[in-house]
């Protein structure tokens, strides 16, 4: 029997709220214990054969409250003189269940069983007070069981997929506590029902282990089924959690246990990977295109476009983080050996050829970088092996070397170290930098990075007009011979001639020293100049920064990274890594100026470079010897002295030939030729007149007052208003290409009705560089969920969302209206 005082307390909280409480005892268990009731001033009135009387005292008195007591049977219908006063106060009992009913304010009396099951749930006044805030009024037997297992598993909701992500997250940890709960109160029979009814998993003997293999099994085959909508549900929510950010790593993790499980590895070994490319969720996927795609590529058996799109579709996969580096690898490889295959056979002239470099040459070098980077810091090396020696090959033999005799041939016919195509280097003060300072009141920066070759450049233009209110643009001057330090460095400082000490160092300027910061510095002040090297102005706090920029009106910044680590033997091979230092050092370094109030920013280099990550054959070796009235430097690619003997082997010009004075004579080993040193690195040079080495980038760089960055525009193209089956497909068309200005959107997609989701929210990315507007569409599917189904012939809203930044959360930026007109059966909700 329940404690008398937990039956006063429940009649004490009601009379607080009404004036009568009725109160039916059937069994009586309370008739000896009414007297010990204690209700102030409350009439306690037993109604036995006198419900008249009993009514009119009711009736007659409207201040006082009363206590009705009947026990036994209470007649029914008409037959009960106090049923219209029962139906406006309600009844009250009291056993366990039905108090808690009444507690809870669950007016309906199907809930009553449900309450009665599941009486262990409410023993703890934690759940009971949990499961109060989340009970709303028409809350039925399916939604209040929803909503203790809400409470059980603590989930942000009470729908089968809120519970669901919760036990799929526990699940990846190894642990069963939340579903143990849910067994402890009885409710894992109702989950299991549900799974059941929602996604059509059925097992005897249900379990999340064998509930992951299943749901895992039907993804594979990307929920194909044998009715429509089938696994709708599950496909909707499967979806939602692979896409959600929040649940990656716990959909990774079952991943992995199911692939081993399901034996993924056997089941795709004889698929193409071009059917594999658009299945996201296991790893073996992503290994096995990996693997394919580099064989293809290797074997030239592969478009680049048809690799573009593998690696685009892979950008999807759960996995894409750890495999991003081998597909950037892959397409660069596929871009290079494209690239090289379509290499004319002669170059018409030197002028042709410094043009067309410039324009497209250049990226075979920057695929070749790109590539070579991404291999050497790929977490999984061994499926590029066969890839790279073919790129290594092609690179150096057929780009480099054939290629680069072409060039040779072009050169040939120069009498001097000039043309038409490209201002010397020599003039680089004359035509970049005077003309902005003659005012007097103009202020320059100059920042010169040590090596960083035209390719490098390109891509540094582009990070900077990527930055918003940035503006870049990317030309070259014909950089200085032999193509080395110190001349390059003598070069951009503002002079009338250039001389070279016969070891090559120092080269005078004017008759002055150039070499070191400090004499730079003094052939800078002149021009109301400075000099100053790049760790020091990063390592200065940005108001020291902004007091030096008002003192003086030229600043030449040296930066010194590609060229520090490709000179040495020992580091030449991570001359790429630093390339990657160099661009990000180099963007720090325009933002800190600008920060500093500089407008007018130029970025240049000394020279370019020549880098292949194999040692060359020995047949790119010049076995004779630079002969001449006295050889007073050799290097690996250059040699100055006094009346060289010329050879088939070089090309050879006089200080004048080469725009300098004196009387040095200069060599430079024809094509990609080198002459052996002792202790010399084998990939890394620089010094002689390859177009690698000679297009000397120059980086303008002006900052702008208002805003220019913006995402790219992305269209709806509805082809129907009218959804008729349990999934809708749409169109979407990117509407302009990405550019730096112009930047790529993610998009998520999904269908609402108010607030309330009703499909799967598939997530896009537009990031198409075409022209070509057909290139620049995609297709989605949304497919419905089983709330859908409750909106028949209503208006629904197609929502695309972008992605708000530093956040999960996302916001709509367009709309589009359809009606959904669909036949279908509704299953049981959860």
């Amino acid at each position: 029997m329940t404690d008398l005082t937990s039956v006063q307390e429940a009649l004490r909280i009601r009379l607080t709220s009404q004036r009568v409480v009725f109160w039916h005892d059937a069994a009586g268990e309370y008739a000896a214990d009414l007297d010990a009731l204690n209700l102030g001033a409350v009439h306690v009135i037993r109604a036995k054969d006198n419900e008249f009387g009993v009514k009119n005292t009711l009736l007659a008195d409207h201040a006082g409250k009363y206590v009705v007591y009947r026990s036994g049977d209470v007649p029914r219908g008409t037959a009960n003189w106090l049923l219209d006063l029962e139906l406006a106060y309600g009844v009250f009992t009291a056993n366990r269940a039905s108090m808690l009913q009444q507690e809870l304010g669950l007016n309906d009396p199907a809930l009553l069983p449900v309450i009665e099951q599941h009486q262990k749930f409410f023993a703890a006044n934690s759940r009971k007070e949990a499961l109060e805030k989340l009970l709303n009024d028409g809350d039925d037997a399916a939604r209040l069981r929803a909503k203790m297992c809400q409470v059980l598993v603590r989930a942000s909701g009470n729908k089968l997929t809120d519970i669901v992500r919760e036990l799929l997250v526990e699940n990846s940890n190894g642990k069963t506590t939340k579903l143990d709960d849910l067994a402890a109160f009885g409710l894992d029979q109702f989950l299991w029902d549900g799974l059941a009814t929602i996604y059509k998993y059925t097992s005897a003997t249900p379990t999340m282990d064998d509930f992951v293999l299943w749901m895992f099994g039907r993804a594979i085959e990307d929920f194909a089924s044998v009715t429509p909508d089938e696994l709708r549900n599950i496909r909707s929510d499967f979806n939602a959690l692979r896409y959600d950010v929040r649940t990656q790593d716990v959909m990774t993790s079952l991943a992995t246990r199911a692939a081993e499980a399901l034996d993924v590895k056997s089941k795709i070994d004889q698929r193409d990977y071009r059917d594999l490319a658009k299945l996201t969720i296991f790893e073996e996927i992503d290994r096995k295109v990996v693997v394919d795609l580099a064989a293809a590529v290797a074997s030239q058996s592969v478009t680049p476009r048809e690799v573009a799109d593998v690696v685009w579709q892979r950008q999807h996969s759960l996995w894409a983080a750890n495999y991003a580096k081998l597909y950037s690898a892959i397409q660069s490889a596929s871009e290079l050996l494209a690239a090289i295959v379509a290499l004319p056979h002669a170059i018409a002239s030197a002028g042709v050829g410094l043009a067309t470099y410039q324009s497209d040459w250049f990226r075979i070098d920057q695929n070749y970088r790109w590539f070579t980077y991404a291999s050497q810091t790929a977490d999984f090396q061994k499926p590029l092996e066969a890839l790279k020696a073919e790129v290594d090959k092609q690179y150096t033999n057929t780009y480099l070397y054939a290629f680069g005799g072409l060039w040779q041939q072009a050169l040939e016919p120069m009498s001097e170290w000039r043309s038409a195509a490209l201002t010397p280097q020599a003039k680089f003060f004359d035509r970049h930098v005077g003309p902005v300072v003659k005012d007097g009141r103009t202020k320059v920066v100059v920042i010169i990075s040590d090596g960083m070759r035209y390719e490098i450049a390109e891509e540094l233009a582009s990070m900077v007009r990527s930055e918003d209110r940035f503006e870049a643009s990317l030309s070259a001057v014909l950089g200085s011979l032999p193509s080395y330090t110190q001349l390059g460095m003598a070069s951009l400082l503002p002079q009338s001639s250039l001389e070279l000490d016969p070891s090559g160092f120092p080269v005078l300027a004017d008759g002055k020293p150039t070499n070191g910061t400090a004499n730079r510095n003094t052939i800078l002040n002149d021009v109301k100049g400075h000099a100053i090297t790049a760790a020091e102005v990063l390592a200065m706090p940005g108001n020291e920064l902004r007091e030096l920029y008002t003192k003086h009106q030229v600043f030449y910044v040296y930066h010194d990274r590609i060229d520090a680590a490709g000179d040495k033997a020992p580091t030449e091979r991570t001359v790429f890594e630093a390339a990657e230092d160099t661009l990000r050092e180099l963007l720090q370094l325009v933002k800190k100026w600008t920060n500093a109030n500089a407008t007018n920013i130029l970025i240049t280099a000394d020279h370019g470079f020549q880098y292949q990550d194999i040692p060359l054959e020995q047949a790119y070796y010049l076995s004779e010897a630079p002969q001449g009235d006295a050889v007073t430097k050799t290097n690996r690619r250059y040699v100055l002295g006094r009346a060289l003997k010329p050879s088939p082997s070089f090309i050879t010009f006089t200080s004048a030939q080469a725009g300098l004075v004196g009387d040095i004579d200069i060599q430079i080993p024809k094509s990609i030729h080198r002459i052996p040193l002792p202790g010399a690195g084998t990939r890394y040079v620089h010094g002689g007149a390859s177009l690698q080495e000679i297009v000397v980038p120059v980086i303008t760089v002006n900052k702008k007052r208002k805003s220019d960055i913006r995402s790219v525009n992305v269209d709806l193209m509805p082809e129907t208003n009218k959804i008729t089956t349990g999934q809708l497909a749409v169109n979407l068309l990117q509407r302009e290409a990405v550019t730096d200005k112009i930047q790529p959107r993610q998009v998520r997609l999904g269908l609402y009705v108010g607030d309330t989701l009703i499909s799967d929210q598939p997530v896009l990315t537009f990031d198409s560089e075409s022209d070509d507007p057909r290139d620049r569409y995609q297709k989605a599917v949304l497919y419905l969920t089983q709330d859908a189904d409750q909106y028949n012939n209503r208006p629904v809203e197609l929502r695309l969302e972008g992605p708000i930044l530093n956040t999960t959360q996302w916001k709509s930026f367009s709309k589009g209206n359809y009606t959904i007109k669909r036949s279908f059966t509704t299953d049981f909700d959860f």
